[in-house]
Order: C-alpha cells, then structure tokens, then sequence
C-alpha cells in the first residue's frame, strides 16, 4: 500500500441496473477527482440480475483504478454496503458458505471485490438511490443506458421523482413457487440514511398472504411515528389498503356479496398498524422500479429458496 500521504484520493458513485430482474443488465459508475467528474465506465450483460450489476459496477470501477488509491465509494444498494460492511468476513469464515451452509450468491464477484478493497483503501457509503444527488442520477443514467445498449446522453435528468427525506419508505417484495406452495417475503425500510432488512420464506402461503405479512412486519417494526409511504407492485394489497378496506369494516367484514373477506386475520393485523401510522399505499410501475423494490424482490428469493432447502 502506497504511503497515505502521496494516495490520489477518489470519489466513486457506482450503480446497477436490470429489468426484467432477473434479465439483461446494465452497470455505472462515475469516478469523482478535484470535485468534478474524472471519467464514466459503463457496461452490460445479456442475463444478469439487479445485485450482480450493483456488484459489478463496483469492482469493475475499481479494477479502472490502477495505482493505489483512498476512495470513497457511494452505493444506491442496501445488498452490496450490507455485504461489505457486515456479511463478508462471516463468508469467508464459513468458507463462502451462508450460515445454513448453502453457497453465497454471486461469491465470484465478492471474491473480486474482495481483492480490490486489499488493495485500494476503500469506505463504503450508502446513499438514497435517485434522489438529489447528481453524481448518483449520472450512475443510474449510464446503468440503464447499458443495459438498453444505449449511450447515455450527457446532462440528462431521469423522470422519476425523489423520495421524501421525512417519510419512512417501506418496499416490498415476495416470490412465490405455485407448485410447491413455497414463497418468501422481504421489506426494506428506509428512512433518510438509515435502512432496515426484513424477511422470511413461508409454506402454504398465497402471493397476496406474502404481501400483507410483508407489510405487517414491516409497520410492526417501526419505533418512529413518522408518516410511512409504502411502494409495493401488488395490485391487491394496494386496491385492499386504498379502496376495499373501509367497505369491509362498514360491512362487518364481509364482501358485497356476503361472503367474509378473504386474508380477514391479516387485514385486521394490517388496520390495527394502519390506525397507527399515517401510511399512503404507492402502486410503482414494473417497467421503472425503485432500486428498493428490485432489492426487496432478490432478497424474497433469497429467503424462499432457503426455505425450500430446509
């Protein structure tokens, strides 16, 4: 390692993207020197997942890095700064085996990633994915201009709106195996700089039951009474939330035609939380997700085929 004195220091935002997820794949990254940008690296993948793009965006742009260097690496992605900073010395303790023995996913790309922080001096921080920050907005454009095989025009902005830094944002996401009757669920909340990880894999659970118990743990966690913006791509639990649910408790919990609400345990746990919260219910497009929602569905699969292995 280079004496710190005379290290070029960096500044990196790195991003990933994939849709469908998983699908082809796109990966940025802007490197950052004297306050301005330095250079761009992109690329892409013809079948890839939104977490290996994450991962490979950052060692990709790390490898670009010849000599030596003190870099502050900022990351939209809860999996590669959680996998960084908590999971990967238990990895290799376990011999790139996950605490019930089963192999770490995408451990190529943790081995290389491995390697670059030994020889760079490397900080990981995470920062709220397409919101003010402009280095971050230039990441995503490159990412998913890669991933479309395009070149991302310069200056460009991206269309999504940024989240409010007053709410607690709740995202979802659940896999489900029809045949076997397996699925799994996950939650990723979000609040300014602060993020939380929550899930399990279930049997003899519906998608839709999935989704409630999601929110249920989610809510159910919170210590903070802000206001919660829940982002989910589940058309029942947000027509359920929005438009269903004050009819059902008019109705003693009955449907228009008489019969009782399906799920009527879990609604009833998910409007005892709601009486609690100022929750809003946010339906987000498939086709343009939040980085959270990507995420939150890898680690419902992650949390269902575990549980398939039990």
């Amino acid at each position: 390692m280079a004496d710190t004195q005379h290290t070029p220091q960096l500044v990196i935002y790195t991003d990933g993207a994939c849709s469908p997820n998983p699908g082809p794949g796109g990966w940025g990254a802007v490197i950052i020197k004297d306050g301005s940008i330095h250079s761009e690296l992109s690329g892409s993948e013809e079948n890839s997942t939104n977490n290996r793009m994450e991962l490979t965006a950052a060692v990709e742009v790390l490898k670009s890095v010849e000599n030596p260097a003190k870099i502050t690496l900022y990351t939209d992605s809860v999996y590669l700064k959680n996998g960084i900073t908590d999971w990967i010395n238990k990895w290799q303790r376990n011999d790139w085996r996950t605490a019930d023995r089963k192999e770490v996913k995408n451990s190529d790309l943790w081995r290389q990633l491995l390697e670059q922080i030994e020889y760079h001096q490397v900080r990981f921080l995470w920062i709220k994915g397409h919101a003010a920050d402009p280095f971050n907005i230039r990441a995503d454009e490159l990412a998913v201009a890669a991933r479309k095989g395009e070149e991302a025009p310069p200056g460009s902005k991206r269309s999504s709106s940024a989240l409010s830094t007053d709410h607690i944002h709740l995202f979802t996401g659940v896999t489900f195996k029809h045949a076997a009757r397996v699925g799994g669920w996950s939650v990723i909340l979000n609040w300014r700089t602060h993020v939380k990880i929550l899930g399990d894999g279930c049997q003899g659970m519906s998608a839709n039951q999935l989704y409630l118990v999601s929110v249920i743990n989610g809510l159910g966690s919170l210590k903070k009474e802000l206001p919660v913006d829940v982002h989910t791509h589940s058309g029942y639990l947000y027509d359920g939330a929005t438009n269903w649910l004050s009819g059902w408790k008019n109705r003693n919990w009955r449907t228009r035609e008489g019969d009782e609400v399906s799920n009527k345990k879990l609604w009833l746990q998910l409007d005892g939380l709601l009486s609690r919260y100022e929750v809003t219910f946010y339906l987000e497009d498939k086709k343009n997700p939040y980085c959270f929602l990507q995420e939150a569905k890898e680690l419902a699969r992650e949390y269902e085929q575990g549980f398939s292995c039990r």
